[in-house]
């Protein structure tokens, strides 16, 4: 059956999949959780449903590609991304992560399909492969800081997840969710979840409708935060400022968060008042893909362990900033070893700022030892997927 086939409403094809069961994974060496949990706890600490894609980045370009002729990149690098990115920085951040959402069965497929389950763990039991459909693929090409990214894919069979019990319309019982907020449409299983007391944490991209409006976000009422970027913020509220965007949108949700880019973040608090702002961390970027994604998950993280606002904000800039320094959106998200030694390399260096060095010092008592050996690297990006095949 190709993919055509099951658009036009023909029953998709789902494969077994017995790979979720085979290879175990690095387990992270640093549990946020551990002095919070009972029994009676949900199986799982975030919930997440998306699209993976499948990520080629090309990195080390001088300048955008001009039309009409050839650019060569110094580096390229191949992960999942899409929704992979965030669960990934979860999994490693040592959350509990469900993951629900539809692999191809070609090769792209069952490689994001193995990194996500195999190699960091990811519970992908309400995912489906399917049959016939080819898996959507995004390059990504990062210069001068930024990136500019081409994608390709078709949606997958409209029932492929909604069927199965633990799916977007029958969320895992979670602590809290991730959710992608769409102008003018609500995603029935952001209510269910809510309802069920799991923590939704709001999550949104570029209107392209141009409306920029806030009602038009219906699923804001379930969200305990949320988390636009500075220009996402301000067209919402209508601001031109990103703080007071923040303390606008605090008036429609719990906890807005707004990131500032290269000036970091800021949060407000819409239940006690409190405000918090922390710098970025100066770094030398090599690939900004899923920096975002990354974010959110330090800064969920930082929610559920009941970590200071403050504290939260500085972890997630943290986790960002290491990110963008390797290749790929998802396997470029840190762990917490890399963490560790970034905190123990700044506190060697001398002339470093008291201050700046307190901001962190919350870290002091989560890091693992220097002594502690990770039983085998965290997965990286690849040039190319396959390696090892022949033979």
């Amino acid at each position: 059956m190709t993919a055509s086939n099951a658009f036009a409403g023909e029953e998709p094809e789902y494969l077994d999949d017995d790979r979720r069961a085979t290879t175990p994974h690095c387990p992270a060496q640093v549990d946020p959780l551990a002095g919070l949990r009972t029994p009676d706890d949900p199986p799982w600490d975030v919930y997440l449903t998306g699209t993976v894609f499948l990520d080629i980045i090309f990195t080390g370009l001088g300048s955008a590609p001009v039309r009409g002729t050839e650019s060569w990149a110094r580096g390229m690098g191949s992960s999942p991304g899409g929704i992979a990115n965030m669960a990934t920085a979860l999994a490693r951040l040592g959350l509990k992560t469900s993951l629900a959402a539809a692999f191809g069965d070609d090769h792209y497929g069952e490689y994001c399909w193995d990194a996500l389950a195999q190699g960091e763990g990811i519970d992908l039991s309400p995912s489906r492969t399917v049959r016939g459909w080819h898996s959507p693929v995004t390059v990504s090409m990062a210069y001068e800081g930024e990136r500019t990214m081409v994608s390709h894919g078709h949606e997958p069979p409209a029932d492929t997840l909604f069927r199965q019990q633990n799916a977007p319309g029958h969320p895992a019982r979670a602590r809290a969710a991730v959710a992608s907020l769409t102008p003018g449409k609500r995603n029935p299983w952001i209510a269910k979840a809510a309802a069920e007391g799991t923590r939704i944490f709001g999550d949104v991209g570029w209107d392209d409708t141009g409306a920029w409006d806030l009602a038009g976000l219906a699923d804001l009422e379930h969200c305990e935060a949320f988390l636009p970027n500075a220009a996402e913020a301000m067209r919402y509220t209508r601001s031109d400022c990103p703080r007071a965007a923040a303390h606008a949108l605090a008036e429609y949700v719990p906890l807005a968060v707004v990131t500032l880019g290269a000036d970091g973040a800021y949060a407000v608090d819409g239940r006690t008042g409190e405000s918090a702002e922390v710098p970025a961390i100066a770094v030398e970027a090599l690939d900004p893909t899923g920096a975002g994604d990354v974010f959110v998950a330090g800064f969920v993280t930082g929610t559920l362990a009941d970590w200071p606002l403050a504290d939260r904000l500085a972890f997630a800039g943290l986790t960002a900033a290491l990110s963008v320094q390797e290749f790929g959106g998802s396997l470029s998200a840190p762990g917490w070893s890399e963490i560790g030694a970034w905190w123990r390399k700044v506190q060697s260096v001398e002339g470093q700022d008291p201050a700046a060095l307190r901001r962190y010092a919350f870290l002091e008592g989560l890091v693992p030892g220097e002594e502690q050996v990770r039983p085998w690297p965290l997965r990286r990006a690849v040039p190319t997927i396959g390696f090892g095949r022949a033979g």
